[in-house]
Formats: structure tokens, C-alpha cells, sequence
């Protein structure tokens, strides 16, 4: 590990790993990376990993816009061997109550707006793109078909091997135990391994975003919550969009080799860092999908797992620098959506950090907004 560097980020997720690679990209030349286990071991390696544009908030949809650019080209930028095994299937979003159908209309019309080129679907369209879909009792849905996902295992590697090409000291099962500072800048970070002098810290640690902060004296509003997510096994092709239901609170995918990735979010979920899975999730989840996909009924489920959201008040990230404190960043918060925000947000802290204007007007996103009372909540949430 580096004694010195220009920046250090904290966290080897897909957001810290993307972020390490625009700081680079950019110019600077001494980037080090420390993740206290190894590469996608929180958040980003738990995810459904889906990717869309269809949000309630304009932020959410501009950011999301721009980082969907990014992905379609992302493996010739990063020069990657491997399939990142990302499908642009669109993604089906239901609407079962009266509340949903108009919040998913209201949402079109915002996207439209921002020419994001979504639409409404009567129920018998959507079992036109889905035709194993039970449409019983649905009042409509909309979809756009430049919506997808990837592999996120994939995607944050090929930040990090650019990111290594590029001169990044990457560090694995490296802790940090504090970051110094004189008052007013940053100075150093302290880990297990040793001590690293530096102007700059960014903190993109996930689901440990919260103590980290908490090493410079800064509380972020946010917590950690479980979200549970089975796979079943692999089947002939029956879902080419990701399905997804705000008032079911449910998410399916089909996965290139055949699998079924679902989840399901539960407001119930205690706040913490528990990420054990449970019978009532495997029973609720198997029964709400073979409800509205009859043909899964006889489909075997593989195995189960757990992931972290860290979740702040209005699910809108916290990016940027805060004024208490010179040279220290966030790029937090993501609210569980922090995997398709990744390639944009690695380029907007990279600007910021290196002294150029975002290319996106990210202002709102500040830690201050809190206690301005300036922020709107993002309604499009799973």
C-alpha cells in the first residue's frame, strides 16, 4: 500500500471501483482504493443489478439517462475481455391499485418530458411483451425497452482492472480505522495495513458509509436495511424484461443462463446490518410470482441471499464534498440503486474532486439538503 496518494476512496464496491477509474481517467495519478474485504463483498455483490430509467424524480431519471449511455458502451471503454452480460430488455413495471396506475402515468409523463421514451401498456400489452404474465386484476403497466441489467460481479471488476491499468493501488481486506484530519482538510487515512497520507477521501463504502462519515464528525441521515433475494433454477426463456411491481414490492429477471433473480422489499425489515434470509420471505416471495409468472410453479428454488440498503429520507444518493470539512466526498445513500448509478457517479465525483464542473448539476444532492428541508422524495422505490 502507498504511503502517499492524491485521493484514497474508501469502499471497493462498483461505485468506488468506478469512481477510482474516472479520478484516473481525468489526470490524477495517484489513486489508492481500500476495501476492508474484497471487491463486491457488500452491496453491489447482493443486488439485482437491474438497470432503468423509469423514475418518479427528475434527478433520478437525468442520472440515470446518463449512466445508461455509459453502460451501452461500457465494455469498449474499459477495455474489458468479458461479457458483462448486459441486456437491454426493457423493464415492465405493474400497477395493481388505483394509486400505482396513476403514479406510474404521472411518471411517464415526466419521462416523456425528459425524453426518455417509456409508455403506458393496457394489461392485455403487457402480456403481449410478457405473454406468461397473469394480467388478473392489473389496471395497466408501462415500459421502456432501453431498461436492462448486467452483472455487477463483471461490471466492477472491469472498473477495477482499468482502474489498475490506469495505476491504481488497489487494496483488499484492508480496514480503515480513522482519517485524520487538521480541522478543516484531510489529511491521512489510518487503516490495519498502515497509514496513507492524502488531501482528498472519498467515502463510497455502502453500507458502512454511516461510521465512516462518523471518523470525520459528520452524521449521515441514512440507515441499513435487509432486502432478500432468491434465484431459482435455470429455465427455457419465459421473462426477457425485468418485472417489477411498486405495490407488491417485487423485482424478477431472467439471467442469460436461464435463472430467475427476485426480490422483494419490506418496509417491516428491522434497520441493521442483519443479512441472514428467512422462510416468511421464501414463502411470500414463491407466492406472489407464481401468482403473477403460473409458470414458475414448478420451478425449483436454488438458494436465497441477503443484501444492504442504505437508505437516506428522500432515497435520492448524497454526493459531493461537504463544506465542514475540505477534500472529504460522499458518494452514498444510494437507496439500493447505487449498482446502476455507478458509471455516472464515477464521473461526477471524479469532476468535482479534480476541480471541474459536473456535467450534470448534481447541487441538490448535497449532504445540506437535509436541513434545508430542499428535498423531494423519489415515490419509485422496490
Amino acid at each position: 500500500m502507498r504511503a502517499n496518494a492524491d485521493a484514497v476512496i474508501v469502499g471497493g464496491g462498483v461505485n468506488g471501483a468506478s469512481i477510482a477509474y474516472n479520478l484516473l481517467k481525468q489526470g490524477m495519478r495517484d489513486v489508492v482504493l481500500l476495501e476492508k474485504a474484497t471487491f463486491c463483498n457488500g452491496s453491489s455483490g447482493r443486488c439485482g443489478a437491474g438497470v432503468r430509467e423509469q423514475w418518479g424524480s427528475e434527478g433520478n431519471c437525468r442520472l440515470a439517462q446518463a449512466a445508461l449511455n455509459i453502460f451501452e458502451n461500457l465494455p469498449d471503454e474499459l477495455d474489458y475481455p468479458y461479457d458483462m452480460e448486459f441486456k437491454q430488455k426493457g423493464y415492465l413495471m405493474l400497477a395493481h391499485t388505483e394509486r400505482e396506475w396513476a403514479r406510474l402515468r404521472k411518471n411517464v409523463e415526466l419521462q416523456n418530458r425528459l425524453r426518455i421514451n417509456s409508455r403506458l401498456c393496457t394489461p392485455g400489452q403487457a402480456r403481449e411483451i410478457v405473454p406468461v404474465l397473469n394480467t388478473e386484476g392489473m389496471l395497466g403497466a408501462t415500459f421502456n425497452n432501453r431498461d436492462g441489467h448486467a452483472n455487477p460481479f463483471h461490471v466492477t471488476r472491469a472498473y477495477l482492472m482499468a482502474a489498475e491499468r490506469l495505476g491504481a493501488d488497489i487494496n483488499y481486506f484492508t480496514e480503515v480505522t480513522s482519517i485524520k484530519s487538521n480541522g478543516y482538510r484531510v489529511k491521512s487515512v489510518t487503516t490495519d495495513k498502515g497509514v496513507v497520507a492524502t488531501p482528498v477521501v472519498i467515502n463510497a463504502a455502502g453500507p458502512w458509509a454511516k461510521p465512516v462519515a462518523a471518523m470525520v464528525g459528520i452524521d449521515l441521515p441514512l440507515f441499513t436495511q435487509r432486502h432478500q433475494i432468491l434465484v431459482t433454477e435455470p429455465i427455457g426463456r419465459v421473462l426477457d424484461p425485468m418485472v417489477m411491481s411498486l405495490s407488491l414490492g417485487i423485482y424478477c429477471q431472467q439471467t442469460p443462463h436461464g435463472s430467475l433473480v427476485m426480490g422483494m422489499g419490506d418496509p417491516r425489515e428491522p434497520k441493521g446490518y442483519d443479512i441472514g434470509h428467512s422462510w416468511t420471505f421464501l414463502e411470500k416471495m414463491c407466492s406472489i410470482m407464481t401468482h403473477l409468472l403460473p409458470v414458475l410453479k414448478n420451478v425449483r428454488v436454488v438458494r436465497q441471499w441477503s443484501g444492504l440498503y442504505t437508505v437516506t429520507p428522500d432515497a435520492h444518493p448524497i454526493l459531493g464534498s461537504v463544506p465542514e470539512l475540505e477534500g472529504y466526498y460522499q458518494a452514498v445513500g444510494f437507496s439500493g440503486h447505487g449498482f446502476m448509478l455507478a458509471p455516472v457517479v464515477g464521473e461526477l465525483i471524479a469532476e468535482m474532486v479534480t476541480g471541474k464542473k459536473p456535467h450534470i448539476d448534481i447541487g441538490a444532492l448535497d449532504l445540506g439538503r437535509f436541513q434545508r428541508g430542499e428535498y423531494n422524495i423519489e415515490p419509485s422505490v422496490v
